[in-house]
């Protein structure tokens, strides 16, 4: 069965070869997968007579993300994929690939989120 490969972030995906050559690049689609975030203050820190305060970023629910549909693989941030762990059709760009500037230029493959096993 042929796969079909969407990509839910705001970027295009472009997948490079060792080579350095192009296999594949993947414009977004017109709606991203985000995952909602709030930030909860959690504490403080005194630092040379200053306070830093500490926070955590909470997540909340996923917008913009399709059910799944057989054949299809969607890729989405690693937040996106962290809040979904029930999911098995999302993959996430891996292995950055940057140019002589340290700019991002693609990646060499895409990844899928290690799953606990019920009862783990």
């Amino acid at each position: 069965m042929k796969k079909i490969i969407k990509n839910l972030t705001p970027h295009e995906i472009t997948i490079v070869g060792e080579n350095g050559e192009i296999i594949l690049s993947i414009k977004p689609e017109p709606i991203s997968a985000r995952a909602k975030a709030s930030t909860v203050k959690v504490g403080a820190i005194e630092v040379e007579g200053k306070t830093i305060p500490l926070t955590t970023t909470k997540m909340g629910e996923v917008e913009g993300l399709p059910p799944e549909e057989k054949g299809t693989m969607l890729i989405v941030s690693r937040i996106v994929a962290e809040a979904c762990p029930n999911r098995h059709d999302l993959v996430i760009p891996n292995e950055s690939v940057r140019d002589d500037k340290g700019r991002i230029v693609g990646v060499k493959s895409l990844a899928i989120l290690p799953r606990k096993e019920v009862g783990q």
